[in-house]
């Protein structure tokens, strides 16, 4: 979803935006990358993977001013970061279950790993939504979690993208 660029009007638990990609297999590894560009100082979720059985499968959650929770199959990893500033902000998040290795990098810097459901995987039959947190596969809005603001660029991939890599999505050379 290059150049797109979704808006978030108000707090709402009908405002989202649903992907559909297409995944065939249980996902073992992941990455997320993300702009994000928001005034909100309450906690808000940004994407969101939902299954049969756990609603929070996959979900990058920020709870302002300085932590991102990430959550691998219903387990929260929060991640201490620099206190959010009114400005686009680059995410990409990347967790293996190799490892369990999860982490974030926010405008090119790299955060803290955390481990989180090592030897996990995430099942094939997703519900993806941007700008709410699912309580139930595809739906469950709770208005209080929802975004207001500005995604864009949101790619996702089966893979633990590189350092190198993330660079290059930052300066949109790799999507």
């Amino acid at each position: 979803l290059n150049s797109k660029v979704f808006i978030f009007l108000k707090e709402t638990n009908t405002s989202y935006v649903k992907l559909r990609p297409p995944i065939s297999k249980p996902l073992a590894k992941l990455s997320v990358c993300l702009y994000s560009y928001t005034d909100l100082s309450r906690p808000y979720s940004l994407f969101s993977i939902a299954t049969p059985g756990k609603d929070n499968a996959f979900l990058i959650y920020l709870q302002p001013p300085n932590i991102c929770s990430v959550y691998i199959n219903q387990a929260a990893s929060n991640i201490k970061t620099d206190p959010e500033t009114l400005d686009w902000r680059h995410l990409c998040v990347t967790w293996t279950n190799d490892t369990g290795v999860v982490q974030l990098w926010v405008n090119g810097k790299l955060y803290p790993r955390k481990v989180s459901m090592k030897g996990s995987s995430i099942a094939a039959e997703t519900s993806i939504v941007l700008g709410q947190n699912q309580d139930s596969v595809g739906g469950g809005f709770d208005a209080s979690q929802s975004f207001v603001g500005e995604i864009s660029d949101v790619n996702m991939w089966d893979y633990v993208l590189t350092p190198e890599h993330i660079q290059k999505v930052i300066s949109g050379d790799l999507h």
